[in-house]
């Protein structure tokens, strides 16, 4: 008999990089010292690893204002906007956003995710969604949640757009749906040719700019001010956790829109509202952004300084013109042993593997704040170069030549930076040195595949973890030097048997029916 817990119990992959210490999630942060260094496990770190892009997340008087927030109406709202959750500081916030957005109305929801989980509240049975391959897992689950239907085109791909509009029911609504900025490779949607597609087939256009809001554009209104098309976009989408020091988010558009998303979302409805906390924040944050571009104008300099910096080592950067600055490593393994790495060496990123990146496309994500100091820079540069180095990523001696990066500063336009042949072809899905597209994978046998997989690597992890002098004996060479070398065996080992096994570990004959899918 069947229990639902079944898949609970056997899942190994936890255990496994648990066993072999390539676990990189949940670290606890115990104290944060300015935002850019924070102390875990007793250890000061430099941290290169958040979204405060501006780092109001320490300015003193975003958190003098949302002390005294609580000190006026506690900590908690304790219900929903709806019924009694709904105070002065919401609809304050809420007006300072349409404003600052150039929006008719806005209305701000507890959390981001919330905030795209309400686009489900307007979408009916016989409207389509159109939306980027690549965009946020919360704007997936908010078309999911509604009763449209959706077309995917493949990321930034206007003409793969351009034919499932064509080919669209000419009745139907329709609207494109699209991150601004995409939070892992950094690069940015190609609004106007959105807008110009939306006005040629009848659709609306919604943009996500959770990662743009406070950074682009002369005033850090996201990106469709950056392009100059803030009167085509319909609705756009923000977060607080981000350059606006806080927790929730906004949707500002049309003032029947948004009025309808208030009355009829159920992540509006149902849900506890923003602590007076997290409104103050935002506020004060708002008024900040808009007092201070010179924090835009810092963040955008750094951005340029650490892209450079890392392709002049022979990094990978892909094609971010953002301060979201990405860095190639390929192979899974790899990458969380160079993670590891940094975390050792005093300096904190994030791994980010399949589905978040296409397969063979594992990459450590950077990202920057404006009261980064040169000296931390510096040191992040230094580290990634020696570690790099260490791990074969780059070359033992600096490439003579590298193409500078283009950052997406006010009036430039740019959208991307040409992509290298190894970044082209892991964003197309191809897996690293293997010649594997996602459409072959997909005709896998996706459980048999894992199965067999994390058979082979768990055996592969006990057997380097319990090395026997029989062992060492039959590795042969210079078992002192294994020997020394012990703790390091495991995850080589691992490496190693994950490209055995992605060779020789699967005919491709199986088939669950599954398209492998990145959210």
């Amino acid at each position: 008999m069947s229990d639902v817990f079944d898949k609970c119990r056997t899942w190994k992959d936890y255990r496994i990089a648990k066993a072999t210490g390539l676990y990189p999630y949940f670290r606890a942060i115990e104290a944060s010292h300015g935002a850019t260094e924070v102390e875990i496990e007793g250890r000061r770190v430099i941290m290169v690893g958040s979204n405060n892009y501006l780092g109001l997340s320490a300015d003193p008087r975003v958190k003098e204002a949302a002390i005294k927030a609580t000190e006026r109406f506690g900590t908690t709202c304790s219900g929903s906007r709806l019924l009694n959750g709904t105070l002065a500081l919401h609809e304050e916030l809420e007006a300072r956003l349409a404003k600052f957005l150039n929006r008719e109305a806005a209305i701000v929801i507890s959390t981001g995710f919330q905030t795209n989980l309400a686009l489900a509240s307007i979408l009916g049975r016989h409207d389509i969604v159109f939306s980027d391959r690549a965009n946020h897992a919360s704007l997936v689950d908010g078309v999911r949640l509604s009763f449209a239907t959706e077309r995917k085109f493949r990321h930034n791909d206007m003409e793969h757009l351009e034919q499932l509009l064509a080919a669209a029911e000419p009745g139907a609504g329709k609207i494109i749906v699209t991150d601004g900025v995409f939070s892992m490779e950094g690069d940015i949607c190609n609004l106007p040719r959105i807008v110009e597609l939306a006005k040629q087939y009848n659709a609306r256009v919604m943009t996500d700019d959770a990662h743009a809001m406070g950074v682009l554009g002369e005033l850090g209104r996201g990106t469709s001010e950056y392009f100059g098309l803030e009167k085509d976009v319909d609705l756009v989408m923000g977060t607080f956790s981000k350059s606006f020091a806080s927790l929730g988010g906004v949707l500002a558009g049309p003032f029947e829109v948004i009025n309808y998303i208030r009355h009829k979302a159920r992540s509006v409805i149902f849900s506890a509202s923003m602590t007076p906390a997290s409104i103050a924040a935002a506020l004060k944050a708002t008024e900040i952004i808009e007092a201070e571009p010179q924090r835009r104008a810092r963040l955008l300099d750094i951005a340029e300084k650490m892209h450079n910096g890392f392709r002049a080592m022979g990094f990978d950067t892909g094609v971010s013109v953002t301060p979201v600055v990405p860095v190639h490593i390929g192979d899974q393994v790899k990458c969380f042993r160079f993670w590891r790495a940094l975390h050792e060496a005093g300096v904190f990123a994030n791994p980010v593997i399949p589905p978040a990146v296409e397969a063979g496309h594992a990459l450590i994500r950077t990202s920057y704040m404006a009261t980064h100091t040169d000296a931390q820079l510096d040191q992040v540069l230094d580290t990634f170069e020696k570690i790099g180095r260490k791990l074969n990523v780059i070359p033992e001696t600096r490439p003579t030549v590298y193409e500078p990066v283009k950052i997406a500063r006010p009036g430039s336009a740019v959208r991307s930076n040409r992509a290298s042949e190894t970044w082209a072809a892991g964003s197309a899905g191809l897996l690293a040195d293997k010649g594997f597209s996602l459409e072959q994978l997909s005709r896998m046998s996706s459980r048999e595949m894992a199965g067999k997989f994390f058979d082979a690597v768990e055996q592969l992890t006990w057997r380097a973890a319990n090395l026997q002098p029989e062992d060492l004996r039959r590795l042969g060479g210079a078992p002192r030097k294994l020997w020394e070398k012990r703790s390091e065996l495991g995850g080589v080992l691992l490496e190693k048997g994950a490209q055995l096994f992605m060779r020789n570990g699967s005919d491709g004959s199986g088939s669950d029916g599954n398209q492998a899918e990145r959210n």
